[in-house]
């Protein structure tokens, strides 16, 4: 008995501090069924009483909150593809390819994490602005497509690639591009996974650079538009908590599908060589 307390009293406390988690979580599900004014009651209630859809029907048919959630499902899905995409090959081309400058040209973009991602934020704008791709999709996905930590986490990965591995695919007459993609996306896959979420993550929640790109309403992502939402029913708190769930149970979704992947990528990520 004595050799489990420890272990009981740790998931004890593991058990408790889930439950702390998730309990406003699953209030804010349960606010956003009840009829409006019940969740303001004292004392508060935990279940609707009678439980509506009415609040979503109205984030969809009248707030036409429909466009904006695809807004953000095109933006964080393409920032997402394309980030995976092309962190990967930076990755492995650090950690694998021999290039002039390799080394120093990785070593300046480690530097420029240290730069606050604010402090970038006025000169990609007007960059933008002299692209013309202020107010576009594209303007918002442009500085999700290749951030330096998504190389350095994929590079690395790629550094415990057996390089004997790929020199044998060389020797058989494997083109790079048939080795990128035959044997190093297989066993990058579970970085990639973890890199998925992270962009999918960051992406939706995304509010300030979205804000700052985008200045038609049609085009604003889901936490802009809830933004400017709860400044005109901010007395509405079970309105909110609708937009509230729909802004968190996609990226949910996201991650439960991913889960295994993600903790294998964190498991085998860490630094190697």
């Amino acid at each position: 008995m004595r050799r489990r307390l420890p272990a009981i009293v740790v998931n004890t406390l593991l058990v408790i501090g889930a439950l702390a988690t998730a309990t406003p979580l699953l209030w804010m599900i349960s606010a956003s069924f009840m009829p409006a004014g019940q969740s303001n009651e004292l004392p508060p209630r935990l279940l609707p009483s009678p439980p509506t859809v009415e609040h979503y029907v109205t984030l969809f048919t009248r707030l036409d909150l429909a466009r904006n959630l695809a807004n953000s499902l095109m933006i964080a899905t393409g920032s997402t593809l394309i980030c995976v995409l092309l962190c990967s090959m930076a990755g492995y081309a650090f950690a694998r390819l021999e290039f002039k400058g390799r080394d120093r040209v990785f070593r300046a973009l480690v530097l420029g994490m240290l730069i606050p991602a604010q402090v970038g934020m006025l000169p990609l704008f007007l960059m933008l602005k002299a692209m013309g791709l202020v107010n576009t999709v594209l303007g918002v996905v442009i500085p999700m497509m290749a951030p330096i930590f998504g190389i350095f986490m994929v590079r690395q990965h790629a550094l415990a690639i057996p390089g004997a591995l790929l020199d044998a695919a060389r020797m058989d007459g494997a083109s790079e591009w048939r080795i990128f993609l035959k044997i190093v996306v297989p066993l990058l896959r579970p970085i990639m996974a973890t890199l998925a979420i992270f962009i999918f993550l960051s992406s939706w929640n995304d509010f300030l650079w979205p804000l700052i790109v985008l200045s038609d309403d049609a085009r604003y992502t889901l936490p802009v538009a809830l933004a400017n939402l709860s400044g005109e029913h901010v007395q509405d708190t079970e309105l909110m908590m609708a937009g509230a769930v729909l802004t968190v149970m996609p990226v949910l979704i996201v991650f439960l599908v991913l889960q295994r992947h993600y903790v294998r990528g964190l498991l085998q990520g860490g630094v190697k060589g």
